[in-house]
């Protein structure tokens, strides 16, 4: 009984479908990557749109709150709907600011990870290694003051970049979609 059930589980549906999913997952990837690496501003518009129609989508959300006799911050409610609908706006129809913000927030948060990875290094345990976290921290507040310093520029370069990795991520899982199913040829 235990051969049946290694057998199930090696050639079962799931280890048939497998390599057929880890094959779309790799192409799907492999599709962003060269779209991302070939066509970065692009990309950027769609998701500066995208992000203004989520903000319009939560501002309604926040009007139906406000519209509510129960609810107890309608207030507030109704505050946040006109910020997220106005930003949400201002988003879709000034493209070139919100790829600006974005770039803005990525480089923020590094510099809050670096300073994070540098205190950690500093004040880290004194047997344990201080080199990596310092130089983590070092290179991610450089890298976000960079991005800070010219976000417009940088979203793009960064979105080339990620798109490059997509790429090579994208060749390896359809290798390993392929390798996995002449592994299953090999066993069936």
């Amino acid at each position: 009984m235990a051969a049946n059930d290694v057998d199930f589980e090696i050639t079962g549906i799931p280890a048939k479908l497998g390599w057929q999913l880890q094959l779309l997952v790799g192409l799907v990837t492999l599709g962003l990557g060269i779209v991302l690496s070939f066509h970065p501003t692009t990309s950027l518009n769609v998701l500066a749109v995208i992000i203004g129609i989520l903000l319009i989508v939560g501002g309604i959300f926040h009007v139906i709150r406000v519209l509510d006799p129960d609810e107890a911050h309608r207030a507030w409610a109704g505050v946040v709907a006109v910020v997220e609908i106005v930003l949400g706006v201002v988003f879709i129809r000034h493209l070139h600011l919100t790829r600006a913000v974005i770039g803005l927030l990525v480089g923020l948060a590094w510099i809050v990870q670096g300073v994070v990875a540098l205190m950690a290094g500093i004040l880290g345990a004194p047997r344990g290694s201080r080199a990596w976290p310092i130089f983590f921290g070092v290179v991610s507040v450089i890298a976000g003051a960079v991005v800070v310093s010219v976000p417009a520029s940088s979203i793009n370069v960064l979105a080339m970049v990620l798109g490059i990795w997509f790429i090579v991520m994208g060749v390896l899982e359809v290798l390993g979609g392929l390798f996995l199913r002449h592994d299953l040829k090999k066993l069936g």
